[in-house]
């Protein structure tokens, strides 16, 4: 499965360990926005939980979007960066 991982969060102590748990599960593509290929639904939830259990729930906000394969083809983007690399998706 493919994620993006998008993070609103205010504490910068909190927001650094978010970045180190994302960090072991995709790639960093914008200061708060992750990529996250090729997860299976266990690693997904041991991400989610991990940083569930970091964030306050009252003013911080974390979004996860599953992009299926055909959405993955249609990334665009302008600037620096790079696609996702769609070849090496799988489904579970």
């Amino acid at each position: 499965m493919f994620f993006l991982v998008c993070f609103d969060i205010t504490d910068n102590r909190v927001r650094y360990r978010v970045v180190k748990v994302l960090k072991g599960f995709g790639k960093r593509v914008q200061k708060s926005v992750f990529e996250c290929e090729n997860l299976s639904e266990e690693r997904f939830l041991k991400m989610k939980n991990g940083i569930e259990d970091l964030i306050d729930h009252g003013c911080d906000s974390v979004r996860y979007y599953l992009l299926c394969r055909g959405c993955i083809r249609r990334i665009e983007y302008s600037g620096i960066g790079e696609l996702p690399d769609g070849e090496s998706f799988r489904v579970v």
